[in-house]
């Protein structure tokens, strides 16, 4: 952490944790819940977002307990190498990764999918893969620009969610949200947990810079509950109004539902029409240049604390930013949306991320009983019961997820078995004492 090239400038203030907060997880208003329709209806996927938003809501405010504790860029894989040693680390480190690095391919994907419905002869794929390198060379630039940068996608993405709002809600018909609302019965509204997921999901991702925050501890928990508040309201706000306009079959497949909501209010070939979908792309900027900050930041913290090769944890002199980890990151995106389509890169990612829930909130229950003097500049209200409602929650979602979703679960869980293997086979797990260190050198 002393050394200058392992340590990270301190540039970011609550709005910024708000914006980079939000950034991160507006996209999935944009597109990817919808497909949670396909195997829910209306009315099972609104049921499925409602039990998800009690998830998000006890998990962020127990979470931000950790987090103002151990500001550390590893986020997850702190917390549970400080609560279970360097396997719970691990098993932390590799859902969070996993999490962020197929989520990011997949609004890549949505990316290309609006560029291509705008401009019929671009490939989705080309503009995914330009996307890419675009926002991987503005990461590369450093923090307090990439934080502004947010700041102005986010506000922008903001903007035109209220405007598809203003004009999609005056069309809004009951009946017609009401249309065929449970096809699949009750067992449909558990199949839809991951893409009611998808509608938070990366919101942990501002533990990432935690690190990086000027103004300490207060600015987190302000960021993250402000974050979660905004992106409650304009979730569901805009479910309904897609929702209540025409039958739900036909968005239940596409990853650009907001620009053919608003053609069937306003026809295809409305100037506005065109014109939401330009500025649409805001919010799969905000949320995909969000991500990239966190699993870039995932890694260089992976990678310092011996975890990762330790060039991952390589920061360029002048604009402290992790450059090796930004660009293997891009290397890795790019490979995996040319092998998985948009659905299976949402359900992987949710896997991911309800692994990191869950083994967050056991160790939050773990450090409050083996280190119950350790400094928590915010605790978490009603505790134990949000982070028990949050556990209990996380435990469902992924029951869920390997019930309805085998194959990809065995996915994820062979990489696991991969990951343990390989970090038992070259030794690293001998540098335990060294990784504890590294990471909680700063808090006591």
């Amino acid at each position: 952490m002393e050394n200058e090239q392992t340590s990270l400038k301190k540039a970011l203030k609550p709005v910024h944790l708000w914006a980079i907060g939000v950034g991160l997880v507006i996209s999935g208003e944009y597109f990817g819940w919808n497909l949670g329709w396909d195997v829910a209806g209306t009315v099972g996927l609104l049921v499925a977002t409602l039990v998800i938003t009690g998830l998000y809501f006890t998990f962020i405010f127990s979470f931000t307990e950790l987090t103002t504790a151990i500001p550390h860029a590893g986020g997850p894989f702190a917390y549970a190498l400080k609560a279970f040693g360097p396997l719970g680390a691990l098993v932390a480190g590799y859902a969070t990764l996993i999490e962020f690095l197929f989520a990011t391919p997949a609004i890549a994907l949505a990316l290309g999918s609006y560029v291509h419905f705008l401009h019929p002869d671009v490939p989705v794929l080309t503009a995914a893969i330009v996307s890419y390198l675009l926002f991987t060379v503005i990461n590369l630039l450093g923090i307090e620009e990439a934080a502004w940068f947010s700041l102005a996608m986010t506000l922008l993405a903001i903007a035109e969610l209220l405007l598809f709002i203003g004009v999609v809600a005056p069309h809004f018909r009951l009946e017609t949200f009401l249309h065929n609302p449970m096809p699949f019965g009750w067992a449909g509204v558990f199949a839809a947990l991951p893409f009611a997921i998808w509608m938070f999901v990366c919101l942990e991702g501002v533990a990432m810079v935690a690190e990086e925050v000027k103004d300490g501890q207060k600015a987190i928990a302000r960021g993250y509950i402000s974050a979660l508040l905004t992106l409650t309201v304009l979730a569901l706000a805009v479910m309904l109004c897609v929702g209540g306009i025409a039958r739900w079959e036909q968005f239940s497949k596409l990853n650009y539902p907001l620009p053919e909501a608003i053609a069937v209010v306003l026809g295809r070939d409305s100037a506005l029409t065109r014109l939401f979908t330009s500025v649409g792309l805001f919010g799969l900027i905000a949320s995909f240049h969000g991500i990239i900050i966190s699993y870039s930041r995932q890694m260089f913290a992976l990678a310092r604390s011996g975890y990762l090769p330790g060039a991952l944890a390589r920061v360029s002199p002048k604009r402290k930013v992790p450059y090796v980890a930004l660009l293997v990151g891009a290397v890795l995106g790019i490979l995996a949306l040319t092998l998985l389509d948009t659905g299976k890169l949402v359900i992987l990612s949710t896997i991911g991320a309800v692994v990191v829930y869950v083994v967050s909130m056991l160790a939050l229950f773990r450090l409050r009983h083996s280190h119950p003097d350790l400094p928590r500049p915010f605790r978490a209200p009603l505790y134990p019961l949000f982070p028990a409602v949050a556990l209990l929650l996380a435990l469902v979602s992924l029951g869920a997820m390997v019930y309805f979703y085998g194959w990809l679960s065995l996915l994820f869980a062979a990489g696991l078995v991969l990951v343990i293997g390989l970090f038992y086979a070259t030794g690293r797990h001998r540098t335990t004492r060294k990784a504890r260190l590294a990471v909680f050198k700063d808090n006591f």
